[in-house]
C-alpha cells in the first residue's frame, strides 16, 4: 500500500476545495471498495478527504412527490427506510441481494456508485489492464472471462460493473445530484456511468472535482408490481453473474408502463427504453416476454467464457416478469 496523508472535511465545499488542492486526491466515506483497491496497489492517491461529517446523511421527499437520498446514507439505511420499502421495494430488494449486512451498514449510496469492476485482471497489478492503464492492452478478451460483458463492450475493455443498487436505480429513472467548484449540476442516471468505447479507465461522466451529493428517486416506483432477479455463484455475497431490475404497471393484462434493467453484463446497468416504450399497450403474454427480452438482448456477444450468459439473462428477465406480474410464461424462455 502507498504512503498518503489524511484530512477531514466538514462541507461541501470544503471537501471540493481540499480535493481540487490534491491532484490525487480522493474522498472517502464507508470505504468499502477504496480499502480493497489500496490494499491491492491499485488506488494510490496522495490524500484522502474524509467526507463523514458532510449533512448529506438525510432520506426527505421531494416537492414533485419523489424522494431523495443523501449520498452518505448507508445502504442498510436505505433498505430499511419506511418510505423507501413501501414505495420503492424494487431499490430495497436489490440493496438487500448485495454484499452483506456488515458491509452494507458502513457503504453508503455514493460510494456505491463509484464501485470499480471486480474483474481479475484490474485486481492483479502484475498483469496489463486498460482500466487501470491505458494502452497496457486486456487479457480478459481471451483470458478468464467468465464474469465479463456481453453488452456494450469494447476491444479495449470486457469488464462489468458491480452494483446491484445501480441496476435497481437505473429502472426507477433516478437522478444523481453533483457538486464542484463550478457548482451543482444533476445527471440522469442513464448517463451518469460510461461504457468502455476507446477510455476503459472513465467509469463515469463525474468530473474530476465533483462529489457525488445525492440520489433522487421520481415518484413512480413500481411498488405493485417489481423485481429484482440475481443469478450467482453463491446463495449470499456474490456478485451478479446476471440480474435484472423490473417494474411494470399494468391496466388488466396490458402493459401501461415497464422498465428493465440488466447487471453483470456491461459496463453500466444495461437498459433499452426503445425497448422499453415498444412494450406500452401490448398483451401481458409469453410472446410480448419473448419480443421484449430478444430485443433488450440484441447485438450481445458472448466469449468461450461467458457466451452463456446471453441464455441465462435472457431467462432472467423472463423469472423477473414472472415474479413482478404472478404470472407464468415458461413459454418464453424454452
Amino acid at each position: 500500500m502507498n504512503r498518503f496523508s489524511y484530512t477531514r472535511a466538514n462541507a461541501v465545499a470544503d471537501a471540493i476545495a481540499q480535493h481540487r488542492a490534491n491532484a490525487a486526491a480522493a474522498f472517502i466515506a464507508g470505504g468499502t471498495n477504496l480499502v480493497d483497491l489500496l490494499r491491492e496497489d491499485v488506488a494510490r492517491p496522495k490524500v484522502l478527504v474524509d467526507i463523514n461529517r458532510l449533512p448529506l446523511k438525510q432520506i426527505e421527499a421531494t416537492p414533485d412527490g419523489g424522494l431523495k437520498i443523501g449520498a452518505l446514507v448507508t445502504n442498510s439505511a436505505v433498505a430499511y427506510n419506511e418510505t423507501v420499502a413501501a414505495r420503492y421495494p424494487l431499490l430495497a430488494d436489490a440493496i438487500l441481494a448485495g454484499a452483506s449486512a456488515q458491509i452494507r451498514n458502513v457503504a453508503t449510496v455514493g460510494g456505491n456508485l463509484l464501485q470499480r469492476t471486480r474483474c481479475h485482471y484490474f485486481y492483479d497489478v502484475g498483469t496489463p489492464c486498460n482500466k487501470r492503464e491505458p494502452g497496457s492492452g486486456c487479457p480478459a478478451l481471451n483470458g478468464i472471462n467468465r464474469i465479463h460483458a456481453i453488452l456494450g463492450a469494447s476491444e479495449q475493455c470486457i469488464a462489468v460493473h458491480p452494483s446491484d443498487m445501480c441496476v435497481a436505480l437505473a429502472a426507477l429513472d433516478a437522478t444523481v445530484h453533483l457538486d464542484g467548484k463550478d457548482g451543482a449540476r444533476t445527471l440522469a442516471f442513464a448517463d451518469f456511468h460510461r461504457l468502455p468505447g476507446d477510455t476503459p479507465n472513465l467509469d463515469t461522466n463525474l468530473r474530476d472535482d465533483e462529489l457525488v451529493t445525492a440520489i433522487e428517486l421520481p415518484m413512480q416506483g413500481f411498488a405493485s408490481h417489481h423485481a429484482y432477479v440475481k443469478v450467482r455463484d453463491r446463495a449470499s455475497y456474490a456478485f451478479a453473474l446476471v440480474s435484472a431490475a423490473l417494474g411494470v404497471e399494468l391496466d388488466g393484462d396490458r402493459i401501461v408502463a415497464a422498465h428493465c434493467a440488466l447487471g453483470g453484463v456491461a459496463h453500466k446497468p444495461w437498459r433499452r427504453p426503445e425497448a422499453e416504450a415498444r412494450l406500452r399497450g401490448k398483451p401481458l403474454n409469453a410472446a410480448t416476454v419473448r419480443e421484449f427480452a430478444a430485443e433488450l438482448l440484441r447485438g450481445a456477444q458472448g466469449r468461450p467464457g461467458n457466451a452463456f450468459k446471453i441464455d441465462l439473462a435472457r431467462r432472467v428477465i423472463v423469472r423477473a416478469f414472472e415474479l413482478a406480474t404472478q404470472r407464468s410464461f415458461e413459454e418464453a424462455a424454452s
